[in-house]
């Protein structure tokens, strides 16, 4: 299924104010609550030249990034729970990592901290709260508007006349050795 996404974006913490209009597939195997994932990271790390990966599709993409003409990787954004020798592979490719888990972020630090991964005390974790997935995914339809506005940590969301506030916590995936 294609979603399409309008969102009003104004991240006051980053100086980043822009009209965001996103249509999103949802692969087979994708349940909403990383669709939704997807989707905010996607509005949450804007930035020029961030698109969507083929993801579930391609298990050497992730599920955004941003690249360079000549193919260098900036940023590399996954969602949910990797393994750890996939981000240790994206740490070395990228100049950046930042990894959005919906579920249990505990437990894939935990999994990380057993095995070898290459800088991972600069490897972001933003833990994503899973209150806000589950409103959000009540309002879900084909074509959603969201007003999504950033200040202090705070992240909120008007869509379909309700508002929704989180704040997203971002820890180092390791601590720093």
């Amino acid at each position: 299924m294609i979603y399409r996404f309008e969102i009003r974006l104004a991240d006051v913490d980053r100086g980043v104010y822009v009209d965001l209009d996103l249509r999103v597939a949802q692969h087979p195997s994708e349940d909403v609550p990383f669709l939704l994932t997807r989707v905010l990271a996607r509005a949450l790390e804007h930035e020029e030249g961030l698109d969507f990966g083929k993801g579930l599709s391609e298990a050497d993409e992730p599920a955004l990034w941003t690249r360079t003409g000549d193919g260098r990787v900036l940023l590399w954004i996954d969602v949910g729970s990797p393994a750890p020798d996939r981000l240790h592979r994206a740490n070395k490719l990228a100049e950046r990592v930042v990894v959005y888990c919906h579920r249990r972020p505990d437990l894939l630090q935990q999994r990380c901290a057993k095995e070898k991964v290459h800088k991972g005390e600069q490897i972001r974790v933003v833990k994503v709260p899973t209150a806000l997935l589950t409103a959000l995914e009540e309002k879900l339809d084909r074509n959603n508007q969201w007003d999504v506005s950033v200040h202090e940590g705070q992240v909120t969301i008007v869509c379909a006349g309700q508002v929704f506030e989180a704040v997203f916590e971002a820890v180092p995936l390791l601590a720093a050795q």
